[in-house]
């Protein structure tokens, strides 16, 4: 690697001794916006055969794309101009700080803006250089957001953001360790997810091992576990911005917790108007009832007032139950099975009270319990904490990565000479 960074050094020693020119990203590029043709014409999506990307094309295929899960035909395109090969998509609202290099002539959808270089750069910018150097304007995209309705990059500044411009020797050498490296990263973090992957299922079986008993232990049912439990009716209640009272759903229940980095509310006055002497929250154990059925949370936070969609309440005895050995013992197998198993008329996953409240779980002695909870602490940590194993070894990787990037596309700026 330091064999590489020499040679670029020697380039702009070479090349560029005052510094490296900044262009105006508009300067550079010509900016349109993606769109999404009706989808209730069929003639607009039926056997079509122009790529039409979105964010999942990311997600699933990565950040350098030839083609798209899903495609239009030509009827679709507003005044039949597509967006030209070799452009760049970048996501400018809603899932903000996204982008891909696109290889292909396409269009987009509403949420990305796309660059693609003006005749007057074709011959100065490397669009795979544009590309890399992408990543650090994705960070300028999420520290220059505005949110109303659904968070949109602020474009005004959007447009003025420099980029450097070196020789287009330079940008070339750029590339190729970049090619280079994340080939290789690539090859690395393969392995290691594949490895990862391995450790996951090998937990899974333990875990379902330790929690598999026979006659020796008593069955209990949830309803005598507990010491309170109390449905949270659905409501639609208007949800405000920034304050009043946390609204759960499933997609807030992460690993087990409540994520209230993510969270929306309620006003106070409409959560007081539904609430209905619901209980205050004290360590307890909520689980999503309908949709994504079977999620669980443990709220360990004392005296929170909160509202939810569709969420059961549990207030476990702990003089019976190891609130963490329920929480093992809800994400096993034989769980997974049981909620599989629920549905309504609709195919939607469906619980009813009743349905919760009369599973049964196995309860060994409390001292038993915790050993096992110790037991598969260690084993969870080994397979997901990012901060130890092979979590954190990937996540280091990614961290080398980016630094090794963001060296190679750090540059002096050329001080302007006044006319």
């Amino acid at each position: 690697m330091t064999k590489k960074l020499n040679k670029i050094e020697k380039l702009i020693i070479e090349l560029c001794p005052e510094g490296v020119e900044f262009k105006e990203l508009e300067e550079v590029c010509n900016m349109k916006n993606g769109y999404t043709p009706s989808k209730s014409k069929s003639e607009y999506w039926t056997n079509g055969t122009i790529p039409w990307f979105r964010m999942e094309d990311i997600r699933k295929n990565g950040r350098i794309l030839n083609d798209s899960i899903q495609h239009i035909t030509p009827e679709a395109v507003k005044s039949g101009k597509l967006f030209p090969a070799d452009s760049i998509i970048i996501a400018t609202s809603a899932t903000i700080g996204e982008h891909a290099l696109i290889k292909v002539k396409h269009l987009s959808n509403q949420r990305f803006s796309v660059l693609s270089l003006r005749p007057e750069y074709q011959d100065k910018i490397n669009m795979t250089y544009l590309f890399y150097y992408s990543y650090v304007l994705d960070e300028w995209c999420k520290n220059n957001t505005a949110t109303s309705s659904f968070a949109s990059v602020d474009m005004v500044g959007f447009k003025k953001f420099k980029i450097p411009v070196p020789p287009l020797s330079v940008q070339e050498e750029i590339v190729k360790i970049l090619d280079n490296f994340t080939e290789l990263e690539a090859e690395l973090e393969a392995e290691l997810e594949a490895e990862l992957e391995a450790r996951k299922k090998q937990y899974e079986y333990y875990r379902d091992e330790m929690l598999s008993f026979g006659e020796e232990v008593e069955f209990k049912d949830i309803k005598t576990l507990s010491l309170e439990t109390f449905w949270i009716m659905p409501a639609t209640p208007k949800f405000i911005a920034e304050k009043g009272i946390p609204y759960i759903t499933s997609k807030n229940i992460k690993g087990g917790n409540i994520d209230f980095g993510n969270i929306k509310n309620i006003s106070k006055d409409s959560y007081l108007s539904i609430s209905r002497n619901r209980p205050i929250l004290m360590d307890d154990i909520l689980i999503s009832m309908i949709g994504t059925i079977g999620e669980v949370a443990r709220v360990k936070r004392q005296d929170l007032d909160f509202y939810g969609q569709n969420m059961y309440l549990l207030r476990l005895d702990k003089n019976q139950i190891n609130i963490s050995y329920f929480l093992y013992f809800f994400d096993s197998k034989k769980m997974k099975k049981i909620f599989s198993s629920v549905k309504n008329n609709s195919g939607q996953g469906y619980l009813k009270a009743g349905q919760v409240e009369s599973i049964l779980i196995p309860i060994p002695p409390l001292e038993k319990q915790k050993e096992i909870v110790e037991v598969l602490d260690k084993f969870d940590a080994l397979t997901n904490d990012i901060s130890i194993g092979l979590p954190a070894e990937i996540k280091a990787r990614r961290q080398q990565y980016e630094y090794y990037r963001e060296q190679l596309l750090t540059f002096k700026e050329r001080a302007l000479v006044e006319k």
